[in-house]
């Protein structure tokens, strides 16, 4: 048996004096993913990250640990780290992380910005802490933790580590570094992502499955330019009046439901029923953690149908647009062209590539009033449902939530979309997978005043630690 306590005092040491001034550092870092900063290489900032949690990495007291930083030609690139097992534990656990970050976006407090690091409350606020730069250096500390108890024998098996730089394009970049390493990593058979959410600070979370994304530019071609609207309207349709016909045929307007059938999934009974659990847990919560405006209210009340919306079901969202003038440059013109990019998560189990297909037949197909219309797709990301739970990972996550939370652990899908969640799943089709994270109420990842719940990630990193024990002392094969 471990000692919990004397696990959990090391690894705060570790968080307290040697990874918060890193993520400090960090987070100065403008890495932003290739997607937002298409000359990186150039730019040099994805390469100072790697520089930084590679020369981290190789100072740790970690027994036979080989760390490199590998380069293929014109990708982004990846910090691999291998460690041997001890104790005559069997298997192999990859840990995963990235170090690529979201841009800077608007609406930062007075004195915080993407790149100022700023300590408040026990939140560690700017870019990229949380989503999700912390994961290297937590992987290696929960390693590092247990290495110390080496005194009571604690075994664990081998671990390799992969940390990316283009998570937040897509992790396109991925696939060819997980073929490149396949023959080095070989059989995996735990896979723990620290690049989640979790529902409240109060207890272990645990990511479940992931929507998909298909998503678009659809532009409408009425004129070839502006005339003046006293003129025209009645005459000319409206680009923003097909706009709402063609949007309708994805979303029925008043209640958000997307209406093709190829767009929905059965739910597991399994998700269900741990959407119900975690809707009692996290009460109104679910819906009360957003910054509503004014007298908005959400579509749905009931929690465990909240969960599942945003987990298992489809819903279009228009995240951008073109064509339009800003309000105080708006003339009466009947304007020629409106452009929409439209967002459609997707259900764990629906193909993403397909969705897209669809949505451009759809779109395209018979346009209102004869104008041009085009759908052009730009990104096409499956979700991901993980496998089930064997009995020793579910025992060791209660136990371990227990101990450091003093709560059970719980089950959720999450809402968004990462990529290299389904990448993994299909290299790793016989592996369990612990999928988990820091980015709580208010973390704001991706937007303004996005933070690290920093006491919540060093219980998290504890309870990684004691996972990897369990896995190394499991009694019979992993599913």
């Amino acid at each position: 048996m471990l000692d919990s306590q004397t696990l959990a005092r090391a690894i705060d040491l570790e968080w307290d004096g040697e990874i918060v001034p890193r993520l400090i550092d960090y987070i100065r870092l403008p890495c932003k993913s290739p997607h937002f900063d298409p000359d990186w290489a150039g730019n040099g900032h994805l390469d100072a990250a790697v520089s930084m949690a590679e020369t981290w990495c190789r100072a740790r007291n970690v027994s036979g640990m080989q760390v490199e930083v590998m380069r293929l030609t014109g990708r982004t690139p990846v910090l691999f780290f291998d460690i041997p097992a001890r104790g005559g534990a069997t298997g192999t656990v990859l840990m995963y992380g990235h170090l690529d970050k979201q841009p800077e976006m608007v609406g930062w407090r007075d004195g915080f910005g993407a790149w100022i690091p700023v300590m408040e409350e026990g939140r560690l606020y700017g870019r990229g802490g949380a989503d999700d730069g912390y994961a290297v250096f937590a992987s290696l500390a929960a390693v590092e933790a247990l290495e110390a108890l080496e005194a009571q024998e604690a075994p664990r098996a081998r671990i390799v580590g992969l940390i990316e730089c283009c998570e937040e394009s897509g992790s396109y970049d991925l696939p060819a570094y997980l073929d490149a390493l396949a023959p080095r990593m070989g059989k995996v058979d735990l896979v723990i992502g620290l690049d989640s959410g979790c529902g409240n600070y109060a207890r272990l979370w645990v990511t479940t499955s992931l929507r998909g994304l298909a998503a678009g530019t659809l532009s409408i071609e009425v004129l070839g330019e502006g005339v003046h609207s006293g003129d025209a309207s009645g005459v000319v349709p409206s680009s923003f009046r097909i706009a709402r016909i063609l949007l309708e045929r994805i979303e029925e307007a008043a209640s958000g439901h997307v209406k093709p059938s190829q767009f929905h999934c059965e739910i597991p009974a399994e998700r269900m029923e741990q959407a119900g659990a975690a809707g009692a847990i996290l009460g109104d919560t679910v819906y009360r953690k957003f910054p509503f405006a004014g007298g908005t209210q959400p579509m749905v009340t009931d929690c465990a149908d909240a969960i599942l919306n945003r987990t298992w079901r489809p819903f279009l969202s228009v995240v951008g647009a073109d064509g339009m003038p800003a309000i105080k440059d708006a003339g009466n013109v009947l304007r020629p062209r409106t452009a929409l990019k439209l967002s459609l998560r997707l259900p764990p189990l629906v193909d993403a590539q397909r969705a897209a297909d669809a949505m451009r037949q759809l779109l395209e197909a018979d346009p209102p009033n004869g104008a041009h219309v085009r759908f052009e797709p730009d990104q096409a990301a499956s979700g991901w449902s993980a496998p089930p739970t064997a009995a020793w990972l579910r025992g060791a996550l209660d136990a371990a939530s227990r101990r450091h939370y003093g709560k059970a652990a719980a089950m959720m899908g999450e809402g968004g979309t990462i990529p290299f969640m389904g990448m993994l799943g299909k290299h790793f089709p016989d592996a369990q997978f612990l999928i988990t994270g820091v980015l709580g109420p208010k973390s704001n990842a991706h937007g303004p005043n996005e933070f690290l719940h920093l006491a919540y990630a060093k219980k998290l990193t504890t309870c990684v630690a004691e996972v990897l024990a369990a896995h190394a002392g499991r009694s019979q094969p992993m599913a």
